[in-house]
C-alpha cells in the first residue's frame, strides 16, 4: 500500500496564490488556527476519525459526540457498516462546514475477487481502462436516484494479485461507487467479480497518517477533564480549516469579514488574495488574513476577473462558519423607514 501512486487527488495539486491588494490584519481581532486552545477547537473543529467495521457512520459519529461531550456532530461522506477508514467528523459550530467534505476527492484500497483466474497483465490492462471519466449507475440500495452519471477516476493502481484476489488503490471523485467499479473491472476482463473488502484511506487532504480511533478520542477527553492536559486533545481535534483545505480560497480583508458574516455578498474590493484557477459557479472557501475560515461560498467571477475588476460581486456566501462580531463592523446598516 505504500507503493507510489500514479496520480493525485485535486486537493493535492499545487496552487498559485494571487495578491489583489497588499493588506494587513489587526491582531486585536480573530486568531490564527494554530493558536486556538483545546476548548476553542471543541467549539469548532474536526476529528479525522478511523471508522471501525460494524457500526454505521451515524452510530460512530454519535459515539464520538458522547466521548467528546459536544452538542452536535456531522460527518463528511457515509461509509457502509463493513467499510473502515477516513470519516472526518465535524463538531459543534464546524458542522456548518461539513458540506465541503462531501465534494472532496476520496481514495480507497479495496480487494476485488474475480470468479475466474486472470493473470496480472490482464488485470492491469483492464484497470487502465477505468482511469479518467467513467459512467456509473448507483446501486439499488443508495440514497440517490438510479440514473447513469459521470464520475472521474484520478488514478487506479494495482498493488498486488494473489490467485483470484486483486488488491488495488483508487483515487476518485466523490460519489464514485467502488463496488460498481469492481464489477465493471471484472466484466472488462471477460468474467464476473465482486468487492471483497474496502477501506477509505484518504478524504481530501486527510490521510491515514492523520486518522485517530474512538479510543484515542475518549482518552484525550479524559486527560483534558482530569488533568487539563490539552496535548492529546489537540492531536485528535483539528482546526475546522482542515475541512476546506481541498477548496480554492479567497482571502478577505478585515474590513469585509463582518459584512460577509451577516450574509452580504463579497465585493471585489473586499478581496486581499485568492487562489488562481477559480471558475464561475465553483464552491470556494472564504478565509481571513490570519487563515481563519469565514465560510463557504460560490464564485460569481473567475480568478482573473476578481483580480482585474474594480467593482462587482466576486462570490456569494452559502454557509457562514465564523461567528458574527469576530471582526469589527465597518459597514453601515440601512436605517428603517
Amino acid at each position: 500500500m505504500k507503493a507510489k501512486r500514479s496520480g493525485v487527488l485535486p486537493a493535492e495539486r499545487p496552487r498559485k496564490r494571487l495578491v489583489r491588494i497588499e493588506a494587513e490584519t489587526d491582531p486585536k481581532y480573530g486568531k490564527s488556527p494554530k493558536d486556538r486552545t483545546a476548548g476553542e477547537l471543541l467549539q469548532c473543529g474536526v476529528v479525522p476519525l478511523d471508522k471501525p467495521a460494524g457500526p454505521t457512520s451515524h452510530q460512530v459519529a454519535a459515539w464520538l459526540r458522547d466521548a467528546l461531550k459536544v452538542d452536535e456532530v456531522g460527518h463528511g461522506g457515509t461509509l457502509d457498516p463493513k467499510v473502515t477508514g477516513a470519516l472526518p467528523v465535524t463538531i459543534n459550530h464546524a458542522v456548518k462546514s461539513v458540506s465541503a467534505l462531501l465534494s472532496a476527492g476520496k481514495e480507497y484500497v479495496t480487494v476485488l475477487r474475480l470468479h475466474e483466474d486472470r493473470d496480472e497483465g490482464a488485470v492491469k490492462k483492464a484497470a487502465a481502462q477505468f482511469v479518467g471519466k467513467i459512467q456509473q449507475t448507483p446501486p439499488v440500495r443508495s440514497a440517490v436516484a438510479r440514473k447513469p452519471r459521470i464520475r472521474r477516476v484520478y488514478y487506479l493502481d494495482v498493488l498486488e494479485t494473489s490467485g483470484r484476489d486483486v488488491l488495488f488503490r483508487v483515487g476518485c471523485q466523490a460519489g464514485t461507487y467502488v463496488r460498481n467499479l469492481c464489477v465493471d473491472m471484472a466484466r472488462a476482463m471477460g468474467t464476473k467479480g465482486h468487492m471483497q473488502e474496502l477501506r477509505r484511506t484518504r478524504t481530501g487532504l486527510f490521510t491515514e497518517e492523520d486518522l485517530v480511533t474512538l479510543h484515542d478520542v475518549l482518552d484525550a477527553r479524559t486527560f483534558y477533564d482530569q488533568d487539563k492536559d490539552e496535548t492529546q486533545l489537540r492531536k485528535v481535534v483539528k482546526p475546522v480549516e482542515s475541512v476546506t483545505a481541498h477548496l480554492n480560497h479567497v482571502i478577505l480583508r478585515d474590513s469585509a469579514i463582518d459584512a460577509v458574516c451577516h450574509g452580504a455578498p463579497l465585493a471585489c474590493i473586499g478581496i486581499a488574495q485568492l487562489d488562481a484557477g477559480i471558475e464561475v459557479g465553483e464552491p470556494i472557501a472564504f478565509l481571513s488574513l490570519k487563515g481563519e475560515l469565514v465560510g463557504l461560498a460560490e464564485a460569481q467571477m473567475t480568478s482573473h476577473q476578481m483580480i482585474e475588476a474594480d467593482k462587482g460581486i466576486a462570490a456569494t456566501p452559502s454557509r457562514i462558519v465564523m461567528r458574527k462580531g469576530t471582526y469589527p463592523q465597518t459597514w453601515k446598516k440601512r436605517s428603517k423607514e
